[in-house]
Order: structure tokens, then sequence, then C-alpha cells
């Protein structure tokens, strides 16, 4: 056992560190050494996040950090502020204002957009990346919710706009499949029963 360090000692301190400060001292919380080794690593929320197990060679006792990768929103106006899946949520419950969709759906889409924009690759993405990765799931969770948000998002301002998103939305009903969303790749084929059997074979025996 550590010096310092009893069973009846103060419980383990949190604290969360952004990886992006990595390169900069990390202080003891109960001396304030600027050196700590870790003794122990775990892999939270998916990989999202670390917790380190520390211990401190000044005064012997330990703490935990939590560290995650900051991933930054820039603004149109060029301002960036961390991501935060609070104001994706806030921004889609006015748009499922009266519709049948639970909190838990909204916490879920929020975590789908986030994975959505982190799998970009980039320690910042412009909130205009934000907003296509809403528009997706929006539109699998309801397609009136998903209609008064790319209202505002993409600013229409004709009924012709109206009626243009509306046939895009009928047209997903149809056999010929999901039309694609502006700015984002092909949804992935759907493969329906019976797809690719040879129509001599079907039915046979």
């Amino acid at each position: 056992m550590s010096p310092g360090e009893s069973t009846g000692a103060a419980p383990a301190l949190a604290e969360v560190v952004p990886a992006a400060r990595g390169d900069e001292p990390l202080r003891c919380p109960f001396c304030h050494n600027p050196d700590s080794r870790v003794v122990d690593s775990r892999e939270t929320d998916e990989g999202a996040t670390t917790r380190r197990r520390r211990s401190c060679p000044g005064c012997g006792r330990r703490f935990t950090t939590v560290e995650e990768a900051v991933l930054a929103v820039v603004k149109r106006s060029g301002v960036s502020e961390p991501f935060d899946r609070a104001k994706v949520v806030a921004g889609v419950r006015r748009a499922c204002q009266g519709r049948p969709v639970g909190e838990d759906q909204l916490a879920l889409l929020a975590q789908r957009v986030e994975d959505a924009v982190r799998a970009l690759g980039s320690a910042e993405v412009p909130s205009h990346d934000v907003g296509l990765a809403i528009l997706r799931p929006l539109r699998e969770l309801d397609e009136v919710a998903y209609l008064r948000f790319a209202s505002v998002y993409r600013s229409f301002e004709s009924v012709e706009d109206f009626e243009k998103e509306i046939a895009d939305l009928r047209a997903r009903h149809l056999p010929g499949g999901t039309p694609p969303l502006p700015g984002l790749p092909l949804d992935p084929p759907v493969r329906r029963r019976g797809a690719g059997r040879n129509p001599s074979t079907a039915g046979a025996g």
C-alpha cells in the first residue's frame, strides 16, 4: 500500500482533463505535485473517454482522471464551442413538439449525431455538418419533425420548398427506395426478401 493511502483515506478525486491538453503537467489535487504516474487505464463510453488511475510520487495518494477528446463546433460567425449533445436535443425537441417522440429517442438521436460528427475525423467541424448529421436520423424518427427542422435549417422561403421536400418524403415509401439527402451519401440499399433469386427456380420444388 502506498504511503499516505489507507482504507480510510479521502475518496478518489475525478477530474475531466481534455485530451488536447495532455502535454500540460497534471498536478496532484492533494499536494499539487506537477507529476503523477498512471497505474491503470480503462476506456469508457465506447472509447470516447479514458479513465486513468494515477499515483502521486510526492504524497503517495491516488486519484482518477477522466480524459476526453474535445470536439469543437465552428459557427458561421467563426466562433467555436465544444460539441454539446444537450443543444442537439434542445433543437430537435422544438421540432418534435406535439409529436410522439420521447426523451430516450432524443438522447439516442443526439448520440448518433455525435458519432457521425466524430467519424469525420476532425477536431473542429462546421455547424453546417452538425445540421446535416441531424437530418437523417430525424427523418427516420419522425417525418413531420424532420420537415419542421429542415424548413428552418435549409431556410425554406416558399410553398414550393415544402412541396419538394414532401414529395421526397413520399418517394421514400415507393419501391424505388429512399432519395438521398443533399450533402449526404446515398442511403445503404435495403435488401428485400427474395431479391436475387433466379426467376426460373423461384417456387420450384
